[in-house]
């Protein structure tokens, strides 16, 4: 997203999603043997489109205190900024994303005073906001990870090649 921004100036605002919400069911074993075949293919378009290296951190994380501290964040004007860091502590350097200490280290790490991190994890205005975007994409119908919309009404599912993405940003924008 970094290097579509750079390269075509748009707007980016992320979205909470819960892949896993606590109380769901357990993941069969089979379902997880076919995400963990997947990553291999995932793991190569990210080192060749992208140039990332991808080494994740712990299966299963519960996501939603980092969902709530991107909101807190946001209403610092650190979101997207702490989100790229929660992202780079999972995708890149193996973190447990859902230990508030890691993830107090890492708001600490861009600007976000700790103790008001710690306290708004628990705010329900914070988890408030994440299950208002949990229920807008329900709204959209989306049912997974990563999913783009577009001007409010282009929908790319699904991890797709940064040129797919260039297509769809110069089609949009040529409509206006």
């Amino acid at each position: 997203m970094e290097k579509l921004q750079q390269s075509h100036d748009i707007e980016l605002q992320w979205h909470a999603y819960e892949l896993r919400p606590r109380g769901a069911p357990p993941i069969s074993p089979q379902y997880r043997a076919a995400i963990e075949a997947k990553r291999p293919a995932l793991y190569e378009r990210a080192r060749t489109d992208y140039g990332l290296e991808m080494k994740p951190g712990p299966f299963g994380s519960d996501s939603r205190p980092a969902l709530v501290g991107v909101k807190y964040a946001e209403s610092q004007r650190l979101g997207n900024v702490f989100h790229d860091a929660v992202l780079r502590a999972y995708w890149q350097e193996v973190q447990a994303i859902d230990d508030l200490d890691i993830l107090t280290a890492i708001a600490a790490s861009v600007g976000l005073q700790s103790a008001a991190f710690r306290a708004a994890l628990t705010d329900p205005h914070f988890s408030e906001a994440v299950d208002d975007d949990i229920a807008q994409a329900a709204a959209y119908g989306l049912q997974g990870v990563p999913a783009l919309i577009f001007a409010e009404k282009y929908l790319v599912p699904g991890a797709v090649p940064y040129e797919t993405l260039v297509q769809v940003i110069e089609e949009v924008k040529s409509k206006g």
